[in-house]
């Protein structure tokens, strides 16, 4: 069976993401777009999490929990989870590492969390978009522990990307799935070495994907065995 995916959707929580990416807004925008399965990859935060899957469990979407984590190297990777709690633990680590520096949110937007009605019920005070204090092999690691799958995002864009910050793929992690930015060209010889997730890395309502990118699953749930989180 084919499921619909979007695997990378800030929200409002996001200093980056507009302010009506609310959680029912991105759950319900993907049902219109006739999409199966989504995950909201917030930076370096999980705030937004349980309001998005009680959302979704209601409304009869598949949310995987997700961050996208900024490494020490400046590098994106996006790290997906099979339980909310472990997601939510995470989370606490990574916003733990990250430097003091207070959101200003006339200049970098709100970084704004919601329950499940849509009503801002806080926000957070440190700047989101700064890099923790691990590294790469650190993510990997911390990641594992709490039985997820750390994905490179984007990795064919010059800022951020690991191609464009390191130059290559850490040989020593094992990386099977990679993320890749569809609007820059990238080697096919580099995405034949592994699975890829096309994505929208959506910051706005209208760039979460259409209906075209699909999964070739049995049930809606062996996603996580797609993903390799066990």
């Amino acid at each position: 069976m084919r499921f619909y995916y979007d695997l990378h959707i800030h929200s409002d929580l996001s200093p980056c993401g507009l302010s009506d990416m609310t959680p029912c807004n991105i759950v319900n925008m993907s049902l219109i777009k006739g999409l199966n399965i989504i995950s909201i990859t917030d930076h370096n935060s999980a705030g937004n999490l349980p309001a998005a899957m009680e959302i979704s469990r209601k409304a009869g979407i598949k949310v995987i929990p997700g961050l996208e984590v900024t490494t020490k190297e400046e590098v994106h990777v996006l790290c997906y989870f099979n339980k909310l709690s472990n997601a939510i633990e995470f989370g606490s680590i990574i916003y733990d590492s990250l430097p003091f520096i207070k959101n200003n949110p006339e200049i970098f937007g709100e970084q704004n969390i919601y329950n499940s009605k849509d009503e801002i019920t806080g926000n957070l005070e440190k700047l989101l978009i700064n890099a923790s204090k691990y590294t790469i092999e650190d993510i990997y690691s911390i990641v594992k522990k709490y039985n997820g799958v750390m994905i490179p995002a984007h990795i064919n864009k010059m800022t951020n990307g690991i191609l464009g910050v390191l130059g290559f793929m850490p040989i020593n992690l094992k990386i099977e799935l990679v993320e890749v930015y569809s609007k820059i060209p990238i080697n096919n010889k580099l995405t034949e070495k592994y699975k890829v997730l096309h994505n929208s890395d959506a910051h706005q309502l209208i760039d979460i994907s259409e209906a075209v990118n699909y999964f070739e699953l049995n049930d809606i749930n062996d996603i996580y065995d797609y993903l390799c989180i066990y």
